[in-house]
C-alpha cells in the first residue's frame, strides 16, 4: 500500500475507538441491566440476590463464548485481514443487542424468556471475542512504532467509553422515569438505540484501509499463512505468550468488573444506596478512566510496558481494601472516589495492554494469538468476577472476602508480568514465528 492510499493514523484510531465504544456499549449495557432490571424481568421467582446471581450467570455465559469468537475471528483475521472481521463483529454485536431490546419477559413467555436472553448473550460474547484483537491490531500495525503504546491504547478507551455511554443512558432514564416505567419498558430504549450506533460505526470502519504490516506479511512468501492454521502455530510457537496474556489480564479483568458491574449490586443491595447515585459515580469514574488510559499508554512508551502494568496490578490489589469501605460511607463523593481511583489504577494495566500483547506475536498469527490469549482470561477472570463477588456477598454478608479475591487476582498478574520480558522495542513486522520469539526481540 502506498502512502497516498494508506489511511492516516488519526482516522484509524477514530474508527477503532468508535467501533469499540459501540461494541462495549452493547456489552456493558447488558451487565448494567443484569444488575438493575433483569432479575425481576427474567428471573422473578427468585429472591433479589438469587435473581441477581442468575442474571449474572447469563452475563458470564457471554464470556464463555468470547474464546470461541476469538478462535474464529482470529483465524480468518490472520488469513483475510483485520478490517473485514472488524466490520462483521460490529454488525453481529449490534443486531444481538437490538434484539435483546425486543425480547418478551418471563411474564409474557415464561421460561423461554431467559433462554432467548442467554442465546443473544452468547452472540454478544462471540462478537466481542473477535472484536478486541482486530481493533487493537489495526492501530498497532498502522502507527508510529515509537508511540505504539499511546496509539494502541485509544481502542482500549472504547471500554470505558462504552460503559460511559451505557451508564449515561441508564442514568438519564432512571432520573426521568419512575421505577415502574423503567422496569416495564424504559430499559428497552438503550438496547434499541444500538441499531443507530452500529450504522454509524459501520460507515466509519468501512472507510479505513487494511493494516500495512498484514499486507506486507501476505505479500512475503515467507510469512504466508498457508501451511498451517494460524491457531496451531500460536500454540506451537507462542504458547508461553498466550500464558503471559492470560495471567496479565487476570487482575485487569477481575478488578474492572468488580468496580463497574458488581458495584451496582453491592451499593444498592448491601449499602442500600439509590440507583441514580451509583450510576452517576460510575459515570464520573468512567469519564476519567477514558482519558487516563492513553496517558498510561504513552507512559509505557517511555518506561516500558512492564513497569506501568505492574503499578496498575499492585494498585488495584491495595485499593480493594479502600473501595468497599468508601462505598459503605453512603457518601456520594466517597463512592465516586472509590470508583474513580479504582478505574485510574485499572487503566495502568489496560493502557499498555494492547501494545504489550501485540508485540508478543508474529504477524501471520497475531490476530489469533492476541484474541485467544486475551479471551481465555475472560472466562476465568472477568466472566465469573461478578458471579463470584455476588456469591461471596451472599455467603458471608461481608465485603472482606471480595477484597481478598481482588488481591489474589492482583498477585497472579504481578507474578506473570514480573517474569515476562519487556516488549516495547520489538518491531511488529519482524517478530519471528520460529522458535521462542520472546527470547529474541528485534530492537528498532
Amino acid at each position: 500500500m502506498t502512502e497516498k492510499t494508506r489511511t492516516p493514523i488519526g482516522k484509524i484510531v477514530a474508527a477503532s475507538l468508535i467501533g469499540t465504544t459501540i461494541e462495549w456499549y452493547d456489552y456493558f449495557l447488558y451487565g448494567s441491566a443484569a444488575a438493575l432490571v433483569f432479575p425481576a424481568l427474567f428471573f422473578p421467582k427468585s429472591d433479589p440476590l438469587t435473581g441477581t446471581l442468575l442474571a449474572f450467570l447469563t452475563y458470564a455465559v457471554g464470556f464463555v463464548a468470547r474464546p470461541l469468537g476469538a478462535l474464529v475471528f482470529g483465524h480468518y483475521g490472520d488469513l483475510l485481514g483485520r478490517k473485514k472481521l472488524l466490520v462483521i463483529s460490529l454488525l453481529m454485536m449490534g443486531v444481538a443487542t437490538f434484539l435483546i431490546g425486543c425480547l418478551p419477559t418471563y411474564a409474557t413467555v415464561g421460561a423461554a424468556a431467559p433462554l432467548l436472553l442467554t442465546a443473544l448473550r452468547l452472540v454478544q460474547g462471540f462478537a466481542l471475542g473477535g472484536e478486541w484483537g482486530g481493533a487493537v491490531l489495526i492501530v498497532s500495525e498502522h502507527g508510529d512504532p515509537n508511540r505504539r503504546g499511546f496509539w494502541a491504547s485509544w481502542p482500549q478507551s472504547g471500554a470505558p467509553g462504552g460503559n460511559l455511554l451505557a451508564t449515561a443512558v441508564l442514568a438519564v432514564l432512571a432520573a426521568f422515569q419512575s421505577d415502574e416505567a423503567f422496569n416495564s419498558w424504559g430499559w428497552r430504549i438503550p438496547f434499541l438505540l444500538s441499531g443507530v450506533l452500529v450504522l454509524i460505526g459501520l460507515w466509519i470502519r468501512l472507510s479505513i484501509s487494511e493494516s500495512p504490516i498484514f499486507q506486507q506479511a501476505v505479500a512475503n512468501a515467507e510469512h504466508k499463512p498457508v501451511k498451517r492454521m494460524p491457531m496451531a502455530d500460536v500454540f506451537r510457537y507462542h504458547w508461553r505468550d498466550v500464558l503471559i496474556a492470560i495471567g496479565a489480564r487476570f487482575a485487569e479483568n477481575v478488578s474492572y468488573y468488580v468496580i463497574t458491574a458488581f458495584v451496582l449490586v453491592y451499593a444498592t443491595e448491601a449499602a442500600k444506596l439509590d440507583k441514580p447515585m451509583v450510576l452517576n459515580a460510575v459515570l464520573i469514574g468512567s469519564a476519567i478512566h477514558f482519558f487516563s488510559i492513553p496517558m498510561w499508554g504513552a507512559l509505557s512508551d517511555r518506561l516500558g510496558r512492564r513497569p506501568v502494568y505492574l503499578l496498575g496490578a499492585a494498585g488495584v490489589g491495595v485499593w480493594a481494601f479502600a473501595f468497599f469501605p468508601l462505598i459503605d460511607t453512603k457518601n456520594f463523593f466517597a463512592v465516586t472516589l472509590a470508583v474513580t481511583v479504582g478505574l485510574i489504577l485499572h487503566g495502568a494495566m489496560y493502557g499498555p495492554q494492547a501494545a504489550f500483547f501485540s508485540e508478543l506475536f508474529a504477524t501471520r498469527m497475531r490476530y489469533s494469538g492476541v484474541s485467544v490469549g486475551a479471551q481465555l482470561a475472560s472466562i476465568i477472570a472477568g466472566g465469573v468476577a461478578p458471579l463470584i463477588a455476588v456469591a461471596l456477598l451472599q455467603q458471608y454478608g461481608s465485603a472482606l472476602p471480595i477484597m481478598l479475591y481482588v488481591l489474589f487476582a492482583a498477585v497472579v498478574t504481578l507474578i506473570t508480568v514480573f517474569v515476562a520480558r519487556e516488549t516495547k522495542d520489538r518491531d511488529l513486522a519482524t517478530v519471528r514465528a520460529e522458535g521462542d520469539t520472546a527470547s529474541a526481540p528485534t530492537v528498532r
